[in-house]
Formats: structure tokens, C-alpha cells, sequence
């Protein structure tokens, strides 16, 4: 269940109470006239099941609240209450499964941002797996995976040509486009300074890596785990499993691809850094790719379960 607040005018309040007293899924409404003061009008709260609360909050965003008034949604962790189970029996289809667009949109848009912290978070991973091929470790590479804060842009991309936001496309392949670059640069002057220090070696590059040599040998199987990766991580955004996006993070190798391809760089082997690239770029297409689709095909699933939806009101 979400517990939904608003601040509605004085005007609007009747409107809002009607459509979430008419909502299939939603129930425990509460109204609190005049308790707001900033912005000033009335409180209304109200108990959604998760797949219905999608189209309500397009009907209170229609009704005009973010511009004069406030929608603030809340996950409930426990709700003890018969009406509430009857509100998710109500409601088409299951909650885990439900996406909200809304929350989708805000979420990668934050994730999105060329913040020092995001640019930060990418170049330590970058030096983290520069390590761990150095030291042909896995555990380095695997951590440095899990470090890696790509894939908020890369959602948000998928997001924004999903639901057609220009300004989200535009933040987040800035985020990528200047992100990976910048932390290459930098990984580089740390591969040069860790080898003026005798931490790095070229010898140590140039012998086998065993544990780590998937990282810049790009092949099929590349682009079946991108593919397959795109799809969970997607997964994981839109529905109530957010963990696993940490298993996400440690399939794929755009981060330990980058490293590669930055000491690479510093070493001149301009052949071995093309490979790494080639396997930075198939993981960034592919992830893209099934990311766009999943999130169409769940847009195609819940329009159809609309459709579908049976002509019940939950009491309230």
C-alpha cells in the first residue's frame, strides 16, 4: 500500500475527495479542512493499493495540485487492516508488478545529475577496478561494479524516451557522455602516478589476466548479459525489488571496461584499449536497448489491464 497526502485549495477539495472516493484500490480517506497553511487549504489522506496508484496520480496531477497545492506519496510497510486487503483484491493486477511512472520519472532524474558526488562515485570505481586488474582480482572488480552509479542515467534515458521527456534524455546522456570520459582521465593519471610509485608495472599489464580478461574481450555473450541486465535493472526500478539492483551492477562490466581501456591509454596500447572500449560500448547498447523495451512492454501490460479493470469501489 502508499499512503498519499495532499494539500488541495479550498476550490479543488470536493474534486480530489470525489475521485479518490471513486478510486477501485483506495480507502482509510481523511479529510482535514483548512489544515494546511503553506501552501493554505486542506488536508485529504488516503491508503492506494501500489497498481492502482499510477493513473490516480495522473488524475491529481490533471486536477492541477503540483502547481497549487501538494501530492507527497509514502510507501506503508505495515497497514493492519481488512480494508486495505480488500483495496488490493480491488485493484487490477499485482502490486509488485505495478509501475509508477511518477516515482520512476523522479527517481532517475535524480540519478541523473552530473553532481560532483555522482562524478566522484564513477572515478573511484574506475580506479577500483584499474586495481583489480592490476592485481588481477576479482573481488576488486566486483566491488568496483558495485560502486559504479551508472546505471541511474542509463534508466533514465530508457525512462525518457519511454515517456517522452527531452530534458531527462538530455541530463542523463550528459551524465554518461561526460561521466565515463572524465573518470577515464582521471583513471589514467592515477594508473601513471600508482607506476611512478612502483604500485603498477607495465610488465604487470602485460602479463595474463585470467580472472579479469573478460573485461576487454567484448563477444556475443556481451551482449546477451547487457541485454539480460537491462531487463532486471529495469525491474528492479519500477517494482518493490529495488535490491536487486546490486546483482544488476555486478553483471555487467562498464565500469571495469573503462578502467582497462584507461591504463591501456597510459601504457599505449592503443589495440587493448579499443577492445575494452568496444566491450564499454556493446554493455551501454545493450543495457539501453532492454531497458527501452521492458519499460514498453510494462506500459503495454498495464494499459491492457486497464482496460480490464472491474467496475469496483472500495469502501472507504
Amino acid at each position: 500500500m502508499l499512503h498519499l497526502r495532499i494539500i488541495a485549495p479550498g476550490d479543488r477539495t470536493d474534486a480530489v475527495v470525489k475521485l479518490l472516493d471513486s478510486t477501485v484500490g483506495a480507502t482509510h480517506l481523511a479529510v482535514l479542512p483548512g489544515a494546511a497553511r503553506t501552501p493554505p487549504g486542506d488536508v485529504v489522506m488516503c491508503d492506494v493499493a501500489r497498481e492502482a496508484a499510477d493513473d490516480l496520480l495522473q488524475e491529481l496531477r490533471a486536477l492541477g495540485l503540483p502547481e497549487h497545492g501538494c501530492v507527497a506519496v509514502d510507501q506503508v510497510e505495515l497497514s493492519l487492516s481488512d480494508r486495505a486487503e480488500r483495496a488490493k483484491v480491488d485493484a487490477p493486477g499485482e502490486g509488485v508488478d505495478a509501475v509508477l511512472w511518477e516515482s520512476l520519472t523522479e527517481a532517475t532524474h535524480e540519478e541523473s545529475q552530473l553532481s560532483v558526488t555522482y562524478l566522484a562515485f564513477l572515478t573511484v570505481a574506475t580506479m577500483l577496478a584499474a586495481c583489480g586488474v592490476m592485481l588481477d582480482s576479482a573481488i576488486l572488480i566486483v566491488g568496483a561494479m558495485v560502486v559504479g552509479p551508472e546505471f541511474g542515467p542509463l534508466a533514465g534515458v530508457c525512462t525518457s524516451l519511454v515517456r517522452r521527456v527531452p530534458r531527462l534524455a538530455l541530463r542523463s546522456l550528459t551524465a554518461i557522455v561526460a561521466g565515463f570520459p572524465l573518470a577515464m582521465l582521471l583513471t589514467g593519471l592515477f594508473s601513471l602516478l600508482m607506476d611512478g610509485l612502483g604500485l603498477f608495472s607495465e610488465a604487470d599489464f602485460a602479463k595474463p589476466h585470467p580472472v579479469s580478461d573478460f573485461v576487454w574481450h567484448p563477444d556475443k555473450m556481451s551482449l546477451v548479459v547487457a541485454l539480460l541486465a537491462g531487463v532486471a535493472g529495469i525491474l528492479s526500478l519500477t517494482s518493490s525489488k529495488s535490491g536487486a539492483l546490486v546483482g544488476v551492477a555486478i553483471s555487467v562490466t562498464t565500469v571495469p571496461a573503462a578502467a582497462y581501456a584507461a591504463v591501456a591509454l597510459g601504457y599505449g596500447e592503443l589495440s587493448e584499449a579499443g577492445s575494452a572500449m568496444g566491450q564499454l560500448g556493446v554493455n551501454l547498447v545493450g543495457i539501453l536497448l532492454a531497458g527501452t523495451l521492458t519499460l514498453l512492454a510494462q506500459k503495454a501490460f498495464w494499459a491492457r489491464k486497464r482496460k480490464q479493470r472491474p467496475a469496483v469501489v472500495s469502501e472507504v
